[in-house]
């Protein structure tokens, strides 16, 4: 992660502007360990740079929920933080290279809002997730020039060199997120998807709820499918292959295959190395054999307060609130500047819980960096949240 070291940490006139990076608050933890958080927006991106003291030296780096890909937003809002505090660098792992004409010139790379308001329609939709070296995705989008490639990782390299690749083999038929697929099959319509591709995913042995695969997955998967559509797994895990056997067999109306050790056109780096080391390589491919109604979720994430008192900010945080449907969980709070909080917000499922802030500025409340994901969970704990600030 693009970080660097600092000898003194300067707060700045807010708000400023270095260049094309602005900031425009910062909000202090009423926490133990000083940690500070300084909004920032650049190229349409708005986030937060962390900064916290580390040891004789003060650290910023990009703050984990809100941190954008590609690295080179963070990594030049870094270096403008500092130049504008006057700030002397210690130590860093941040260059001052000039944004990558790979991913500047080519629009494949997606926010999630671009498919919650309008998801593509129109032709054939194949979703991969977690796709690492995108060997697989490559190898698929090339031979299927008619067939669009949604693809998501979590990995921000794995995506710049993916992007690097797609402008290099001038693909047209890709679009990349950076998302957990969980969260994501939320909003993809009913009967949409042909195939769901996942390949090699970490087999999480000490902590399966963490796996891609599970129940609530493979039913909103059987829903985003289309008759005959496939959900396949490929994996070297015993563990991974035995758990989705398990899984597959819970829902009525499908059927799914076993194979092993079947060879395919192409192969990622990890399954060349399993191979190396003769592991089985397993594929298990549930096969939908329904039609599903469309998903209706009723709600938005607005605000009903004319006016929110700050002195609901105490009752709020560090609660946990937990309901049938999931749960609202208030982590941290801050103060900004001479005025306004803001909390740190997990909300939603309990197997998919969503990250994000809420900001209460001139008592009005924005979620930061973006709204939640529409799901009904998320619904149901804005529901309680705007319960709970209204006293």
């Amino acid at each position: 992660m693009p970080h660097l070291h600092i000898d003194v940490f300067q707060p700045l006139q807010l708000p400023a502007r270095e260049g094309e990076v602005e900031f425009g608050f910062i909000a202090t933890s009423r926490g133990e360990g000083g940690e500070s958080l300084i909004s920032t927006r650049y190229k349409g991106r708005e986030f937060f740079i962390l900064h916290k003291k580390s040891g004789e030296k003060h650290l910023l780096k990009s703050d984990k929920i809100t941190r954008p890909s590609p690295n080179f937003l963070v990594k030049h809002a870094l270096l403008a933080y500092a130049k504008h505090s006057h700030a002397t660098i210690i130590d860093s792992n941040v260059d001052n290279a000039s944004e990558n004409v790979h991913l500047k010139t080519h629009d494949a790379l997606k926010s999630v809002d671009y498919f919650a308001s309008d998801f593509p329609t129109g032709r054939e939709i194949r979703l991969e997730v977690g796709f690492g070296s995108a060997r697989h995705l490559l190898h698929q989008a090339s031979t299927n020039p008619d067939v669009l490639f949604i693809a998501l990782e979590i990995h921000k390299p794995s995506i710049e060199q993916a992007l690097k690749q797609i402008t290099i083999q001038n693909l047209n038929n890709i679009m990349i997120l950076d998302y957990d697929a969980r969260l994501f099959l939320e909003f993809v319509p009913s009967n949409t998807l042909s195939r769901i591709y996942v390949h090699f995913p970490v087999p999480w042995d000490k902590k399966p709820h963490r796996r891609v695969i599970g129940d609530t997955f493979v039913t909103e998967a059987i829903r985003t499918l289309a008759p005959q559509g496939r959900l396949e797994l490929r994996t070297d895990s015993e563990n991974y292959y035995r758990f989705a056997l398990e899984t597959y067999s819970h829902p009525p109306h499908v059927s799914f295959e076993v194979r092993k050790n079947q060879e395919i056109a192409v192969t990622s780096k990890y399954e060349d190395r399993w191979k190396k080391m003769e592991k089985n390589i397993y594929d298990v491919t549930l096969i939908n054999d329904l039609i599903s109604p469309e998903k209706k979720l009723e709600g938005d994430f607005s605000f009903t307060q004319s006016s929110i008192n700050d002195g609901i900010l105490p009752t709020l945080e560090r609660q946990t609130f937990r309901r049938d449907w999931g749960f609202l969980n208030a982590e941290a709070s801050f103060m900004i500047g001479e005025g306004g909080w803001m909390l740190r917000l997990a909300m939603g499922s309990f197997d998919r819980p969503e990250h994000l802030y809420l900001i209460v500025q001139n008592g009005k409340a924005r979620y930061f960096p973006t709204q939640p994901v529409r799901s009904s969970a998320n619904l149901s704990a804005h529901i309680l949240l705007n319960e709970l600030l209204n006293g």
